[in-house]
């Protein structure tokens, strides 16, 4: 159990640019793994952890990478995560597999759109975290704001164990609130960490910060509340154990600074990962028995109970599939057979390997804790592996629908073959990236979170499968909603000789709220066995069905709840497969009577320019039928927030570098789905008909 205590399972996520990569480096670097630091945009090479060409080439990073490292007798997995909303499925089921993570903010930008996704993220894996506010060496730094933002944006409950030395140009290093020093950090790549007393300029504020700092902690320690009403000294070792207790029970959020790229605050950050991070021992997993009617199972990290471990991501190489795993029970040994709840079969484990980003060291076995990954087995993402008697299963991984579609044609045969290879590696890696076959075009559409994420996608077919493909224009993923309520009352009835087919349905088609959490529901109001309770999933099949493709453009419906009253039924004649049917036309009636609405994603925009700039880029997201929802001036550049349809944002990155002469930068991620306006929605399925009909001609 000692060296499960050991482990912290811990991941870096953040909104874009706020420094994650340059983190991972420096935490490789100080902790060993590396001997040389690269640069995330260097000529050398590119960041360890972005050992993709296209995230050496972008400077982005694109698939999370998983690492392990040592530090104070600790044995650290890091996985490092894009930050990119067109790949946030990367950092879903990183958090859904880690124990604790480092919440990177940027001192300048504080809390951006995308560290709202990531925080919503890890609430919803209620995972432990270390927000650490990096680059407190760029012009405009201000921590306190940061700090600010965090509770009010992000309604967390955060307590600064440290504060700065200065900041922008001026910064030299941070005082230790819980030691009451001052940290500086010397040596060409700041190796050297030099610990002194705290300077008189900065006394009063590390006093006042102190004070704040035990008054946050105490809500959670009785034993430090009457030491400081009594007027005694707190210890250290108390702190430190209740900043820990307070972290894994997710009651605070200790607060760190630093600035990676100029090599300051890093060591000091791993040792709180250390200190104050959970280990798997600390964290309660669940598991649900197939063989118990899907009972909750509490699992312990036991490495001799029987196996219970998850498949969290799954890569495609030359040699065969890399499954990334990582074990919550028991212990996974190389050349056993273990059943994938999922298939039911038993699977053999062959080779087991811990990942270095790209690189990789054989191990004979892994116990709970462990995150290493699997050779040549045959498992998808979010698969279950259970050792002998036992049928467990763990949460899967949150999927976000698609936005975006286009389509792509292979140029020749030979690079159909490919193509087809390459779309199929890439639907079994990533599940927010589906492929379909247009049953009225016969043309293969892609889709996934928004432009970038097909692009890389389109730009990996050539590179690494040399096929040569053509993309059609990118379409935006509308929906189809009803207005106005409506009612059904149909009678499906068909005699072919022999038993027929009868079933009869009566009920309402009722709108849901567009902001609400339910796309659809389904009422049952049947009384008096009118229509037999086995036939009533039928008719919520049916429903749910009709729903997949709308009358007007073809697009999925949502927004429905649909009720069933009444209805009838025949001894003889009635199946669930009538009422299905009986189901679905009276959807497709109903609907049409329902004055359905085209609905459109509206993505949440934020956007960091130069002051001189503003006015041109606000009239351009004005064109763009863009709501601005506010603006604010950050030390020397402005921010700005605004919702704007998806549509209107299709190649907006050229546009917004030529309005800002390269300055400007801008983030955006899915918001929610608004109406269309009748004009425009006329336009769009106007142009739907006539595309369809070209293609059909051809």
């Amino acid at each position: 159990m000692e060296k499960i205590n050991r482990i912290r399972n811990i991941g870096i996520s953040a909104h874009i640019d706020s420094g994650k990569t340059t983190l991972s480096e420096r935490i490789l670097y100080y902790a060993g793994r590396i001997h040389r630091m690269q640069e995330v945009h260097a000529d050398a090479g590119g960041a360890t952890l972005d050992y993709m060409d296209l995230e050496r080439e972008r400077g982005i990073t694109i698939t999370a990478a998983a690492t392990q490292v040592s530090w104070n007798d600790k044995s650290i997995n890091l996985i490092d995560t894009p930050g990119h909303v067109d790949f946030t499925v990367e950092v879903e089921r990183s958090l859904r597999v880690l124990d604790g993570a480092i919440m990177v903010l940027c001192a300048v930008g504080g809390v951006q759109s995308q560290s709202i996704t990531v925080d919503q993220q890890m609430k919803r894996y209620r995972v432990p975290r270390i927000a650490f506010t990096n680059k407190m060496d760029r012009i405009g730094a201000d921590p306190e704001r940061v700090r600010k933002e965090l509770t009010d944006k992000l309604g967390l409950n955060v307590v600064p164990l440290q504060i700065s030395m200065g900041a922008g140009e001026d910064f030299q290093g941070v005082i230790d609130l819980v030691t009451m020093e001052a940290v500086a950090f010397e040596g060409s790549c700041g190796e050297h960490i030099v610990r002194e007393p705290i300077r008189p300029e900065y006394m009063d504020s590390a006093a006042r910060a102190r004070e704040e700092m035990l008054d946050a902690l105490c809500m959670f320690n009785d034993e430090m509340t009457e030491r400081l009403l009594e007027g005694q000294e707190v210890s250290q070792e108390m702190i430190r154990r209740t900043i820990r207790e307070a972290t894994i029970n997710r009651n605070i959020v200790p607060l760190m600074m630093g600035s990676a790229f100029k090599n300051k605050g890093v060591q000091p950050l791993l040792d709180a990962v250390c200190d104050f991070l959970p280990s798997p021992l600390d964290r309660s997993s669940f598991a649900r028995d197939h063989d118990n009617e899907g009972t909750e199972i509490p699992l312990a990290a036991d490495p001799d109970a029987p196996l219970v471990a998850m498949v969290f991501k799954i890569t495609d190489e030359s040699f065969g599939q890399l499954s990334y795993v990582r074990v919550y029970q028991g212990t996974i040994v190389k050349g056993r057979q273990y059943r994938n709840a999922r298939t039911n079969r038993m699977q053999r484990i062959g080779r087991i390997v811990q990942m270095h980003a790209n690189d990789r060291e054989d191990v004979a076995d892994a116990g709970p804790g462990d995150i290493v990954a699997l050779l040549a087995a045959d498992c998808a993402s979010g698969d279950t592996l259970c050792g002998d008697g036992i049928n467990y299963s763990l949460e899967s991984i949150f999927v976000a629908d698609p936005v975006i579609s286009l389509s792509i044609t292979p140029a020749s045969s030979a690079d159909q073959e490919r193509m087809a290879k390459a779309l199929s590696r890439f639907m079994k890696e990533d599940p927010t990236f589906r492929v379909w076959t247009d049953p009225k075009t016969g043309q293969t559409i892609i889709a996934g979170m928004g432009e970038l994420h097909l692009d890389v996608y389109v730009e990996r077919i050539r590179r690494e499968f040399k096929a040569e493909v053509q993309v059609g224009i990118p379409k935006v993923s509308y929906r189809e909603a009803p207005t106005i309520e409506a009612e059904f009352n149909h009678r499906h009835k068909k005699q072919t000789g022999g038993s027929g087919q009868f079933a009869h349905v009566v009920g309402r088609l009722i709108p849901l709220p567009q902001d609400g959490e339910s796309s659809y529901e389904f009422e049952d109001n049947i009384t008096s066995g009118r229509v037999p309770g086995e036939y009533i999933p039928a008719v919520n099949k049916g429903f749910q069905a009709a729903m997949k493709k709308g009358p007007l453009g073809g697009y999925e419906i949502v927004g429905c709840k649909m009720c069933l009253d009444d209805g009838s039924h025949h001894p003889v004649d009635s199946s669930e497969m009538a009422f299905r049917t009986a189901a679905r036309d009276a959807f497709i009636e109903v609907f049409k009577r329902s004055r359905p609405c085209l609905l459109e994603p509206i993505m949440a925009v934020e956007l960091e320019m130069p002051a001189e700039f503003q006015g041109p880029i606000i009239g351009d997201l004005n064109s763009r039928r863009g709501i601005i929802l506010g603006t604010e001036n950050r030390a020397n550049c402005t921010v700005v927030r605004a919702e704007v349809p998806l549509s209107s944002m299709f190649g907006y990155a050229t546009v917004i570098r030529g309005l800002s002469k390269g300055t400007a930068m801008f983030s955006m991620e899915m918001a929610r789905y608004a109406r269309v306006p009748a004009k425009l929605s006329e336009a769009i399925l106007e142009e739907h008909r006539r595309h369809h009909q070209q293609a059909v001609g051809k």
